[in-house]
């Protein structure tokens, strides 16, 4: 068979034709209804899933410490306390007032600054009964704090501070009674504690400790005399 020039041209445009069209229809993705596939979207940054650690709050700053520290700067800091060789406590003098009875009723004791510097004495003091022994044998009193809040008091050279302690009275002639029932105690000491500045064995200046129920009421040390 013979072709001509015209007619091979023709048949090269159809064959070129028919091969786009067949790559064109083997390299587009399609969908499920037929249709060209949209691209898929990247994925959206997901957040850590590391949490944040709080902030850590600020710490608080200390303040001052307790009453036995040592002076303060200027305006009102804290003074020396006394320790136990800056002090000497008195024997134990019968109050003015006092309940009605014939125990010891009430007694009041001064503690003195012996030292060569300023020094201060702090609260109330602890009592406790005591033998003529040594001051660690005693007997310790269930004490009730009274009268105006601890003044502290500061004790130059040679100045003292006072404590009034007040007992259960013992009634009646003799050897008397308690009210409440118990027996009446008596001691030729007692044993004074002063807080910061140790224990201190003293006796009263005339007679003895005599008092019901183990109690005793004190007041703070004070640069007043009570009466």
């Amino acid at each position: 068979m013979q072709y001509t020039a015209g007619t091979a041209r023709t048949a090269a445009a159809l064959a070129t034709a028919l091969a786009a069209a067949a790559l064109m229809t083997g390299c587009t993705p399609t969908g499920d209804g037929g249709g060209a596939a949209a691209p898929a979207a990247p994925p959206a940054p997901s957040a850590s899933s590391t949490p944040t650690p709080p902030s850590r709050p600020a710490e608080a700053t200390p303040t001052g410490g307790d009453k036995g520290g040592t002076t303060g700067g200027a305006g009102g800091g804290k003074k020396k306390p006394c320790a136990v060789d800056d002090i000497k406590v008195s024997e134990g003098h019968q109050a003015d007032v006092r309940p009605p009875g014939t125990g010891t009723g009430a007694a009041v004791v001064s503690v003195t600054n012996t030292s060569a510097s300023p020094c201060a004495v702090y609260g109330y003091p602890t009592v406790a009964a005591a033998g003529n022994g040594s001051p660690d044998k005693n007997k310790p009193l269930a004490t009730t704090h009274t009268g105006p809040g601890a003044a502290d008091p500061v004790l130059a050279p040679g100045a003292r501070a006072w404590t009034k302690l007040t007992f259960v009275q013992v009634q009646g002639e003799a050897d008397g009674y308690c009210a409440s029932g118990a027996t009446p105690a008596s001691y030729p000491t007692a044993v004074i504690g002063v807080l910061g500045a140790g224990k201190h064995q003293i006796a009263m200046d005339d007679g003895v400790f005599a008092f019901c129920d183990d109690k005793v009421t004190v007041t703070a040390w004070s640069s007043a005399k009570p009466s």
